[in-house]
């Protein structure tokens, strides 16, 4: 059964936000808060993992992976953007979005999008979160925690526990949390495209 670690959302206690990414580096499937809905994560490296949350979320090989970043320092490990794009990112991070980017070829290609070689990047504005980003010192893996079947994210510590718990070794509780799903946009155009409304206001990647 998942271990279920009570985080304070506004100071995290160092010794429990450790021992998550400690988990996370040796392979462990972590259930977390963020800004927006409760995210399946895991280690960007480790395809055991990557295969857990597959068969949990019942997800295809077309349906790619959001990496979740402290900041834009990263980026260019992961995307190519050009300078228009960067400055709608940096206008536009910590916060509920998802931008679906154009990915490098440093990227490994089980995580991609198989067609369009894209990738999902995330920077969550959540100090939880935030906190075992910092811990760990890369990127996670993550996806949202929608169940086979259904339309909206598992709520809170103690449904995905009820639901999930026997499947994924860590569930991070930080009391209350949004049930929205993030806003997706892909900035791999000319033009931004809305391609979900959710959480982040969308007002800024709207072109007349």
């Amino acid at each position: 059964m998942a271990q279920i670690l009570s985080i304070h959302p506004v100071d995290p206690q160092k010794r429990l936000v450790d021992l998550v990414a400690r988990q996370l580096r040796e392979g462990a499937v972590v259930a977390m808060p963020t800004d927006s809905s409760y995210a399946l994560t895991c280690h960007l490296g480790d395809v055991e993992a990557i295969r857990r949350i597959r068969r949990i979320r019942d997800m295809d090989e077309s349906q790619p992976f959001t990496l979740l970043c402290r900041d834009l320092s990263e980026l260019g490990n992961y995307a190519r953007v050009d300078n228009r794009v960067f400055r709608l990112l940096k206008a536009n991070t910590p916060g509920p979005y998802v931008f679906i980017l154009e990915g490098t070829h440093d990227l490994p290609r089980r995580i991609l999008h198989p067609k369009r070689r894209t990738i999902g990047l995330r920077v969550p504005q959540h100090r939880v979160v935030q906190a075992i980003l910092e811990a760990l010192g890369e990127p996670l893996l993550s996806t949202s925690l929608i169940l086979p079947g259904e339309e909206e994210p598992l709520p809170d510590a103690e449904t995905v526990s009820e639901r999930i718990g026997k499947l994924i070794d860590v569930i991070v509780d930080t009391g209350e949390t949004c049930r929205e799903l993030t806003t997706v946009v892909d900035l791999t155009g000319e033009t931004p495209r809305i391609v979900r409304v959710g959480a982040g206001d969308p007002t800024p990647f709207l072109v007349e």
